[in-house]
């Protein structure tokens, strides 16, 4: 078995433009097992440098032409991929040409005439500092790679959040419907990429229309990935697979009781569903021709109703969430839409918003929000709500999901 081969020998570059100066302490570092180059002045060193960088530097201060205090200057701004230890050799003593020599970029000083055992020790000093900064140039480069392993997995992590949210929001295929007597308009917007927001619809024959909101507990990706397991119970496209449906005698589809398919989602996540998720929500169906609107509300926020007239009030008992109780009761209420009429139904991302003095938006601001927006109808009306809010909050960056669906009769 081959040993590991040890550490390499220190190269120390000697400059002294006396020749028994440099050949005494060359002879000296060669004893100590140090690879030696020596130079008889400051260019001369420059031009070796440029070949073979030295680990360490003896120069003396007082040399004809470039002295050692200009060579060290020009030591230092060379370009190195380590660091180069510094010594000057000099009979000056006072604390004036000290603090210019450390100044130039010197690390430490010898006396001449040079001591031997003064000599080892200074070199020994530097060796410690050189052994620190190839330690902490090691670890650098340790971090580097992993900073830059970490960049690529978060660049990749941030193409696939981007990719999720193309999916998410396509969950959401249609932001505006007409169904004839009434105008169905939805808004979702995620907090991040993707959230834990739903808002959607399910036609049921041709009077009626189911519409539905829901917002899962967290955020991120877990709670979108909830969102789109529930848009599958509620889907618009394929009626045998929405839960709240089922086949009448001659084939066409009706709705369950609103308070009845909340009920049976609670069974299914509490039963089929393996998650620390709970979500609120609101199901609705419309009759599109008398507009009577029954409800059901689990721990959503209330519906907003606002009349033709403008005047607005807000609707429901509030409820249990679902999936957190076995055998949760949900209630069922109703109301009736006149011409004019609409309803809004909306996420807690819009109540708790955040204002710019420390409060929040809260119901009260939605209804005078409501009614300063009274002229505008549908996606209008939504993306006036979203500039309010951002100019309520002092950003556009909300720090929870908001979702809305505006139905006007």
């Amino acid at each position: 078995m081959t040993a590991a081969p040890g550490p390499r020998p220190l190269r120390v570059l000697v400059v002294d433009d006396s020749p028994l100066q440099r050949k005494i302490l060359s002879s000296s570092l060669l004893r100590q097992g140090y690879v030696v180059d020596v130079a008889a002045c400051g260019q001369e060193a420059l031009a070796m440098c440029e070949a073979h960088a030295p680990d360490l530097v003896l120069s003396d201060w007082m040399m004809p032409g470039m002295d050692g205090l200009e060579f060290c200057k020009k030591f230092r701004a060379m370009q190195r991929e380590s660091y180069g230890y510094f010594i000057l050799l000099t009979s000056k003593s006072d604390k004036d040409a000290v603090a210019r020599g450390l100044d130039t970029g010197a690390d430490d000083f010898l006396t001449k005439p040079v001591n031997a055992d003064e000599l080892r020790a200074r070199i020994t000093a530097g060796e410690r500092i050189l052994a620190m900064q190839r330690q902490l140039s090691d670890q650098n480069r340790v971090i580097s790679r992993t900073l830059a392993e970490l960049q690529g997995l978060y660049d990749a992590l941030d193409n696939d959040l981007i990719e999720a949210r193309k999916l998410q929001q396509s969950l959401v295929r249609e932001r505006f419907r007409r169904f004839g007597a009434a105008d169905l308009s939805l808004l979702l917007r995620p907090s991040g990429h993707v959230g834990g927001d739903l808002v959607g619809f399910f036609p049921v024959g041709k009077t009626r229309l189911g519409i539905f909101a829901i917002d899962v507990s967290g955020h991120g990706i877990s709670s979108a990935l909830m969102t789109a397991r529930l848009a599958g119970y509620l889907s618009a496209t394929t009626p045998d697979q929405n839960v709240a449906l089922r086949e009448t005698a001659d084939g066409s589809h009706e709705m369950l009781p609103p308070d009845a398919v909340i009920a049976r989602l609670n069974r299914l996540v509490l039963e089929e569903m393996e998650t620390e998720h709970y979500f609120t929500m609101l199901l609705a169906e419309v009759d599109l021709v008398s507009g009577r609107v029954s409800l059901a509300q689990a721990g959503h926020p209330h519906p907003l109703v606002q009349r033709a007239d403008g005047r607005v009030e807000l609707v429901g008992q509030g409820g249990l969430p679902v999936g957190l109780i076995e055998d949760a009761a949900f209630e069922r209420f109703e109301i009736v839409l006149n011409k004019g009429d609409r309803l809004l139904l909306y996420s807690d991302g819009i109540t708790e918003c955040p204002d710019a003095g420390g409060g929040f938006f809260e119901e009260e601001g939605l209804i005078a929000l409501a009614g300063k927006l009274h002229h505008l109808a549908g996606r209008e009306f939504l993306e006036a709500m979203v500039w309010h809010l951002a100019e309520n909050t002092g950003t556009e960056e909300f720090p929870d999901d908001i979702s809305a669906a505006l139905l006007e009769f």
